[in-house]
């Protein structure tokens, strides 16, 4: 396999992210402390992490934590579930799982930069551009055009990092239609499910709506658990199912014993932990509005419809790079800029960057950042 490019976030926040002051980027919700996640156990749950060995776990997973991820879909069962260390590891396997050299994928575009990258590796990839002036709409009509005869996967990621868009019901119902139609592969990641603010539903997992679909999740963005590194994938193809565990005998192997029942309890606590991730952004919205306001003149703000990320626009003279490095380098105030979401497959905006909306108190981190623009005009 051909060596992957540099990944430019993590490139970014090996630099930034555990020095800058104000982690004002974050793409996961406020964590909680291990005291208050144990807190919610129930006694079942309670006494597997008291009783806990530390031996190897199960490739697939742990089947009560399997049959945990099962009870938040509705077309899903244990059986139907593969777990990962994290996210991450799951795009890496199943891309190399699904897809061959002669084969031909589609990709949305902004995206995790893994999502092409990993499949430009193996094969021919398309990409279709979600577009600011269409609110980053899904267009199915685009992703319809851009399939080939050999077309084996359509990648999307909604709701999406870093617009915090989601797709339109009828619109995405018929995506999931029209691969399993083609016999295409449809991989959805759907990590920031359950962040959708009101009025804003969820929409339909993928691998509730088609027998041959993926959908990705993890305990890291919606539930704000990322140090448990655990992720799955859930389809109704076993086919697909025993391959990725046999892809991951390469790689983890099995999940962290411990993480394991961690993620076991916050499931079992599933609503509380969302409505409480969900209160945070709420709470957090007007104070990002109000600051958008503030500086109307500099900025396109357009708050997210259902993750704790957001795409704005910059319009200063000095352009969006500038600004995100003199801002991190002078007031430590850390964003993502554009060019951490460039695309090898469409042109993507060079105006944006991606604020995080889900931690606690952005207040300070705002109050430096207007500081410093004011000192700017």
């Amino acid at each position: 396999m051909p060596m992957l490019p540099d990944f430019r976030l993590e490139t970014y926040f090996s630099r930034w992210e555990f020095t800058a002051r104000y982690h004002l980027t974050a793409s996961d919700a406020q964590t909680l402390p291990m005291m208050e996640l144990l807190a919610l156990a129930d006694d079942e749950g309670r006494e597997r992490w008291e009783t806990l060995q530390l031996g190897y776990t199960e490739t697939y997973g742990s089947a009560v934590l399997r049959q945990a991820i099962a009870s938040t879909y509705d077309n899903i069962g244990a059986e139907h579930v593969v777990c990962f260390a994290g996210a991450s590891e799951a795009i890496y396997l199943a891309m190399q799982a699904l897809l061959d050299s002669g084969d031909h994928a589609v990709v949305l575009t902004p995206n995790y930069q893994t999502a092409e990258t990993t499949p430009l590796s193996i094969c021919a990839v398309t990409g279709v551009a979600l577009r600011a002036e269409d609110e980053w709409a899904l267009d199915v009509d685009a992703i319809e055009s851009a399939l080939r005869p050999n077309t084996r996967l359509v990648s999307v990621n909604f709701p999406n990092n870093p617009t915090g868009a989601i797709p339109e019901e009828t619109a995405w119902r018929r995506l999931a239609q029209l691969c399993e139609d083609r016999g295409i592969v449809l991989f959805s990641d759907e990590v920031y499910r359950g962040l959708e603010l009101a009025p804003q539903k969820p929409a339909a997992q993928a691998a509730d709506l088609s027998a041959t679909a993926l959908s990705l999740n993890v305990m890291s963005k919606a539930y704000g658990l990322p140090g448990l590194r655990i992720g799955w994938i859930a389809c109704r193809d076993r086919v697909v199912l025993d391959r990725l565990e046999r892809a991951k005998h390469y790689t983890s192997i099995c999940n962290s014993a411990p993480s394991e029942i961690l993620a076991i309890i916050a499931l079992r606590a599933r609503e509380r932990i969302l409505a409480r991730n969900r209160a945070i952004v709420s709470a957090n919205l007007p104070v990002f509005d109000a600051f958008f306001a503030r500086f109307h003149d500099l900025f396109d703000w357009r708050p997210p419809q259902g993750s704790c990320v957001a795409f704005p626009g910059y319009v200063g003279d000095e352009g969006v790079e500038a600004m995100c490095t003199e801002l991190v380098e002078q007031e430590g105030v850390l964003l993502l800029p554009a060019s951490i979401y460039r695309s090898a497959l469409t042109t993507t905006p060079t105006d944006r960057f991606r604020v995080g909306i889900g931690r606690h108190d952005p207040a300070e981190a705002l109050d430096h950042w207007g500081t410093w623009l004011d000192k700017r005009r």
